[in-house]
């Protein structure tokens, strides 16, 4: 029997950085940009400098982040882009609601943040955008990868089941085998009918030892990752070639 082509499994966006997942069921990619409305908000610690006439790249401590606030996780969001109203939820019953493109909308976010996150705040948080920025963890406007066979071969070290969205992906693939896509580094292949290019492994911080279910750090995943493949790896980073849309059930043709 040939084998089974890998696919997309699932499309996740993080409209505000540092919260909880969106699934999509279909994204038009365009080149040189992210997923659209991915990272498209952060949390600015009070004590943040951000100038949205003139945004500029600047690392995570910046921000409200998983890596030191885990109880981050214990909230879910829902954003409307065609209204860019975010809804905050815990466990499972609204406790915000605001239209992030309207003060009053913001104000109700920051006041609801400053209110949960108390001093790890660093005073009134501010929700932060910029017309075509994005809030990614790194320089480059990237589209993630998180090979679900990967995932499953760190569960053999770590000896417990390993949640995916501990690594906040936005495509998760199977199909592949595990650490494949490592070797497509430099290399050119197509999700779907859209053309992109591997540009780097994604190093993985703290924020990954969070349980996206119950907020508690329960798992060393960096550690583990070094201890059983001797580095901090999980996910590729890739950058789109051409416009194109993509769903589940997007085949991966790899690199000729």
């Amino acid at each position: 029997m040939p084998a089974m082509p890998a696919t997309v499994v699932a499309i996740h966006r993080y409209p505000v950085k540092g919260l909880s997942h969106q699934p999509l069921y279909r994204a038009a990619l365009k080149a040189g940009e992210m997923l659209p409305f991915d990272r498209a908000y952060a949390l600015a610690l009070g004590s943040t400098v951000f100038d949205p006439n003139q945004p500029e790249w600047m690392p995570k401590t910046n921000f409200l982040m998983l890596q030191r606030d885990e109880k981050l996780a214990a909230l879910q969001t829902d954003f409307d882009p065609a209204t860019q109203t975010l809804t905050v939820s815990r466990g499972g019953r609204p406790v915000a609601k605001g239209k992030l493109d309207d003060p009053m909308g913001k104000a109700v976010i920051e006041q609801f943040f400053a209110a949960y996150m108390g001093e790890a705040a660093r005073g009134q948080p501010k929700l932060v955008a910029a017309p075509g920025h994005n809030f990614s963890d790194y320089r480059m406007k990237v589209v993630s990868i998180i090979n679900l066979a990967s995932v499953k071969d760190l569960e053999r070290i770590v000896g417990a089941p390993v949640d995916p969205l501990r690594f906040r992906g936005n495509l998760l693939v199977e199909g592949l085998p595990a650490w494949q896509e490592f070797q497509w580094i430099g290399k050119e292949f197509r999700i779907g009918d859209v053309p992109v290019r591997t540009v780097k492994r994604i190093q993985r911080c703290a924020a990954t030892s969070v349980n996206p279910e119950t907020a508690k750090r329960d798992i060393n995943v960096v550690q583990s990752l070094v201890r059983g493949y001797g580095h901090p790896d999980m996910g590729i980073y890739v950058e789109v070639l051409a416009d194109g849309t993509i769903a589940p059930g997007a085949v991966l043709t790899p690199p000729g």
